[in-house]
């Protein structure tokens, strides 16, 4: 037998509304396991998304550093944007996975800074962009219980 882990989460969380939740006096101690039910049902559905999520956020940031190189007029930095976009993810490993989007995301943090220095329309044109990614990036990480 394989036990998945989405499948042994959901399971258990069943198990803790169901089961141990009613059976727990006084109230107080039914809705912490009831929070700690929908602790696990959070953690499911990040379990099920965290390398999707972080290798798309990963693609995104790297294309969108080859456009902006274009723009950057301090030399350094475009030279990193460039190095950064010609990267891959070495291995699929949510902690490697992370590892690499974390390098990213502080690039994008100067890269943001550099292209506000910037006047013309290249660089509104790049700053949008970057403002785009990162509501895509709130979006990814949204989760399905909470708010619309």
């Amino acid at each position: 037998m394989k036990p998945e882990a989405s499948h042994a989460l959901e399971r258990l969380m069943q198990a803790l509304l169901t089961e141990i939740a009613p059976a727990l006096q006084p109230p107080y101690r039914q809705a912490s396991v009831s929070i700690q039910a929908m602790l696990l049902l959070v953690i499911r559905e990040e379990l099920e998304r965290a390398a999707a999520r972080r290798v798309e956020e990963n693609r995104a940031l790297r294309a969108l550093f080859a456009d902006a190189a274009r723009v950057v007029t301090e030399l350094p930095l475009r030279d990193r944007l460039r190095t950064a976009a010609a990267s891959d993810d070495a291995s699929l490993l949510v902690t490697e996975l992370e590892a690499g989007n974390r390098a990213l995301r502080a690039l994008l943090i100067e890269l943001h800074a550099h292209v506000e220095s910037l006047t013309g329309p290249e660089a509104r044109r790049i700053e949008a962009a970057i403002w785009r990614e990162l509501s895509a990036s709130t979006e990814r990480r949204k989760l399905s219980l909470g708010p619309c």
